[in-house]
């Protein structure tokens, strides 16, 4: 063997042993990658509540795009989610054709919803982040849980919104308008591994 490949032997048998050394150190670990998930769409749903002063009824949409980005302290760093307002049904198609055209659902066709404030106490959540509806964003705050096990992380969680915060003129019946307020529910579930 000559001097040379000798030397470049050498220096390549260094530089594994430093990196081994490095590896293995006991104050080198390597950080946990992030997961993101993805919402399971056949077991999601959000839902919204309204009161009239003859009735109160519910619209529910199963169609609900949501990710949640988990660190690696197993803590949700951000979440994302989009449904689409046509998606919601109240068991009344004349009530939920008054409801679209009240919302515009033509021109502003979905509702987002994003945060990268997400805090955690215990099983307790409390989520701030940015609502957008009928073509206006509004912070809100959502009041949660989430359980975990070996299948899959299921958040639940609610707030209120007012009608006129979002410029939405109130659906009416016989004349007579809602209330202001619209509670919702959401209730997301997700896959318990890496997307």
């Amino acid at each position: 063997m000559t001097a040379f490949s000798y030397q470049r032997l050498t220096a390549c048998l260094l530089l594994v042993s430093a990196g081994l050394v490095a590896f293995h150190h006991p104050e080198y670990t390597p950080a946990p990658a992030k997961r993101k998930l993805m919402a399971d769409r056949s077991k999601s749903t959000i839902t919204y509540a309204m009161t009239h002063p003859m009735h109160s009824f519910e619209g529910v949409s199963r169609d609900v795009a949501c990710v949640i980005v988990i660190d690696d302290a197993n803590k949700i760093e951000s979440v994302a989610a989009a449904t689409k307002v046509s998606s919601f049904d109240s068991d009344n198609s004349n009530r939920d054709s008054h409801a679209l055209e009240k919302m515009e659902a033509l021109k502003y066709p979905k509702v987002t919803f994003t945060s990268n404030d997400v805090q955690q106490d215990g099983t307790n959540l409390t989520v701030k982040g940015n609502l957008t509806f009928h073509g206006v964003t509004k912070p809100v705050v959502i009041q949660g849980t989430r359980q975990d096990d070996n299948a899959q992380v299921t958040i639940k969680g609610d707030f209120d919104i007012n009608l006129s915060d979002y410029k939405v003129e109130k659906p009416s019946l016989m004349m007579v308008p809602v209330d202001e307020k619209v509670k919702l529910k959401l209730l997301m579930v997700f896959k318990n591994t890496d997307s």
